[in-house]
């Protein structure tokens, strides 16, 4: 309530020592602002200009690559992998081409390039997936818990390390160990082929799905690719090799029912090598 007086002048006078008993009692502006009212809205801001965009490189670098390097695309990388693989004229030769081969950027974050075991002049070859994490420190294939299932398998059937040739699909790791994409099995594709057409087993063995639906050319699961025979022809060479699709190791040590139905497989892969007709 504003207090009240007999003029205006007093009024004011009033007013004044009523604000001054309730603590107003300092003038802090030159001007009364009215506090009723809304405040005007503030100026517009200047519109920045706009950021010059940097030009783009013609191959964005892959993730870890070094600064300043640059990857061709996926095409132009396999034409140079199916070059330098077509080039060996034999397995060691071969092991060299995929050390040097430097168009999977797998190779920069996997500690060891995994080739492959066994003998380069076996009968019965196997290609698996690709290394884990005990292959990457090891640079051998299936030496981690999944190797030593195959060991026995192997060993069921009358076989061992140095009877048979032990690859993979890819010769690095992937992070963490997940599934190959399908740019990095194109990538070392052709140096698979070439291993195969070199070593021209009479038995090729396609050790889990990702390894039967690549080299088969097939996209039935592994369930419905193992249990009959296939047929597979390296590039450039003209005799075909029956191949077999074998459940992985690593998935029999997850489930093991399965293993009755490996067994039955392996069965008859120590037929085809011994001579006897396949039963499909």
């Amino acid at each position: 309530m504003t207090p009240g007086g007999g003029g205006a002048g007093a009024s004011a006078a009033a007013a004044l020592r009523w604000l001054a008993a309730m603590g107003a009692d300092e003038a802090v502006e030159d001007a009364p602002r009215d506090r009723l009212s809304a405040p005007p809205p503030p100026p517009p801001r200047p519109a920045a200009p706009p950021a010059p965009r940097p030009a783009a490189p013609a191959f964005p670098p892959s993730p870890g690559s070094p600064p300043g390097l640059s990857i061709a695309p996926t095409d132009q990388l396999v034409a140079e992998a199916r070059a330098a693989a077509a080039a060996a004229g034999d397995v060691a030769a071969l092991a060299e081409a995929v050390a040097a081969f430097d168009g999977c950027a797998l190779k920069r974050t996997a500690k060891s390039t995994v080739f492959a075991d066994g003998s380069a002049e076996a009968d019965l070859m196997l290609v698996g997936e690709a290394p884990g994490a005990e292959e990457d420190r090891r640079g051998l294939p299936f030496v981690g818990p999944a190797g030593r299932l195959l060991d026995l398998m192997l060993a069921a059937i009358g076989r061992d390390r140095d009877s048979a040739r032990i690859a993979n699909m890819l010769f690095w790791r992937p992070p963490g160990n997940r599934a190959p994409s399908p740019e990095e099995i194109a990538l070392c594709r052709p140096f698979v082929d070439r291993h195969i057409a070199l070593v021209h087993p009479r038995v090729l063995v396609c050790v889990g799905g990702v390894a039967a639906k690549s080299l088969l050319g097939r996209t039935e699961g592994i369930g419905r690719l193992r249990g009959r025979w296939h047929t597979f022809a390296p590039d450039g060479d003209s005799g075909e090799i029956p191949a077999a699709a074998l459940f992985h190791p690593a998935y029999l040590l997850r489930q093991p029912g399965h293993k009755r139905q490996a067994w039955q497989d392996l069965l008859r892969i120590r037929d085809r090598l011994e001579g006897e007709p396949p039963a499909s």
